[in-house]
């Protein structure tokens, strides 16, 4: 039976057997729909959740910016957990634990790293990009390579997502 005939068929949908098993659904799907979630809610998350003092703190030195970085990666992947839990259940797609743990601990780790700024900086310099790294018109360089960083950890994530 082609996979979209099977996943449109009324008896299929119905049937919770049929729900819970990510093979019938196709990793391929699970993997898409976290992508697109986990993309969204790092927008959210970084340019609406995210408060001034975190994030003019995190990068900070000592425990000041340990507690910022903490209650925005905290907020963050709540949203992040809210948003996937919300579209897997409206969708009627499985979400297995252990996937969306791995998924949302590489996310975090992943993203307390890349906040710290030094990391991008240095990926920069590595690259022989550092000009590129201390531009800010006609775009942020640090912020387009910020960015560019977190949608790669993103992708791993949805990965992780689909297949653990």
């Amino acid at each position: 039976m082609h996979v979209m005939a099977h996943l449109t068929d009324p008896a299929v949908l119905s049937n919770p057997a049929t729900l819970s098993n990510p093979a019938t659904l196709g990793r391929g799907l699970v993997f898409l729909v976290a992508m697109v979630v986990l993309l969204v809610a790092h927008q959210v998350g970084d340019h609406v959740v995210q408060t001034d003092h975190q994030a003019g703190r995190k990068a900070g030195p000592g425990w000041p910016a340990a507690r910022a970085m903490a209650g925005h990666l905290c907020t963050y992947h709540a949203l992040a957990a809210v948003l996937l839990a919300s579209a897997f259940a409206l969708l009627r797609l499985p979400l297995g634990g252990s996937g969306l743990a791995a998924g949302l601990a590489f996310s975090a780790v992943t993203h307390g790293v890349l906040d710290r700024r030094w990391p991008v900086r240095a990926l920069l310099r590595a690259t022989r990009a550092s000009r590129f790294a201390e531009a800010t018109t006609p775009v942020s360089g640090m912020y387009a390579a910020d960015q560019a960083m977190h949608y790669l950890a993103l992708l791993i994530s949805a990965l992780l997502i689909a297949t653990v």
